[in-house]
């Protein structure tokens, strides 16, 4: 599966080297680490613990917040959320350094650690919150999700088509307290056990050389 991601992101030209270049170009210019230019990506995976744990990891990105968008009601709680009646999504708002992964390798991670082809459903978590989704910021990330869906249907990746939807960033609301950092600070906790940790081992085995130095 990995080979062939790899291969369908070099047809459609989603990966960016000059991109990156000249982002780094521009950082060299500059000569300040304070004056890089961070970009940020929303992504819907299904639960938010799973995957916040999996994108914290990677080398370039700097944040990663749990929280809701893409519904109607302001400053939802989890409890409301979770009734599927507000429009929200969980989701995970992720700044990065440009400099240091473009937004078409995040796409790579966020294809390949989620079920994008199961409607509002992952796993055993069913509803519209739960649902496969990016909220692009700009027309570029717009593009490039779908470019990157059409050439993954048309590769045949998955039996089922690919069902994540494009939806517009609005606004994001940041999930309580509790909810951030989930992973790293339940880590005995029996879902983190046995639901999240081999998700984000197989993470680190599949994209070793994207994580972050320790």
């Amino acid at each position: 599966m990995k080979l062939l991601f790899l291969t369908i992101i070099t047809l459609v030209g989603l990966v960016c080297p000059a991109q990156k270049n000249n982002t780094t170009k521009s950082k060299n210019m500059n000569d300040n680490v304070n004056n890089v230019t961070m970009d940020t990506a929303t992504f819907g995976t299904g639960c938010f613990w799973c995957t916040e744990a999996i994108f914290q990891q990677v080398e370039g990105v700097s944040k990663v917040i749990s929280g809701y968008s893409g519904g109607k009601v302001d400053n939802p709680s989890y409890k409301q959320v979770c009734t599927g009646t507000t429009g929200h999504a969980e989701c995970l708002n992720i700044e990065y350094d440009p400099s240091k992964i473009t937004f078409d390798e995040l796409l790579e991670i966020f294809w390949q650690v989620h079920d994008p082809t199961t409607l509002n459903r992952q796993g055993n978590d069913i509803g519209t919150q739960y649902r496969s989704v990016v909220f692009y910021h700009n027309e570029a990330q717009k593009a490039l999700v779908e470019k990157y869906k059409a050439a993954l249907d048309k590769s045949g990746a998955w039996d089922n088509p690919v069902v994540t939807t494009l939806e517009p960033y609005m606004k994001f609301y940041p999930a309580e307290d509790y909810h951030q950092n989930y992973y790293n600070d339940n880590t005995g906790q029996g879902y983190c056990q046995f639901v999240i940790r081999p998700k984000v081992e197989k993470f680190q085995k599949v994209f070793k050389t994207k994580l972050k130095k320790q």
